[in-house]
């Protein structure tokens, strides 16, 4: 079954990077995954500061607002999509990423299937 684990950061520090998580970290969780032979998918988002919100009103209006919603304490900063036996090993999966410690998490949906 495939999974999605979409990673966000806890606590930034000044250069907008996770706290507690070290790039080594990162590239080591990424060899063991991506070598297990799980990955459907995997990216890794751009700073947040490039990103552009699009809403849509009922009358059709379109709204464009550049960089992040303000009001918003969790920052998506890449994904995962697993294809993996059950829901079990999915979380397995998501504990062992180096986003879901110092204040991230790390969110596990299952995709749909049509």
């Amino acid at each position: 079954m495939k999974y999605m684990l979409l990673i966000n950061a806890g606590e930034l520090d000044t250069e907008n990077a996770p706290v507690g998580c070290e790039p080594e970290d990162w590239m080591r969780f990424d060899k063991e995954i991506t070598d297990s032979g799980v990955v459907v998918a995997s990216e890794s988002l751009a700073d947040l500061v490039t990103a552009t919100r699009v809403q849509v009103a009922n009358d059709g209006k379109r709204t464009v607002t550049d960089g992040p919603f303000a009001e918003t304490r969790e920052v998506l900063g890449g994904f995962y999509v697993i294809d993996v036996p059950d829901l079990d090993v999915a979380l397995d999966w998501a504990a062992k990423c180096p986003g879901s410690r110092a204040g991230g998490s790390v969110l596990v949906r299952p995709v749909a299937e049509f």
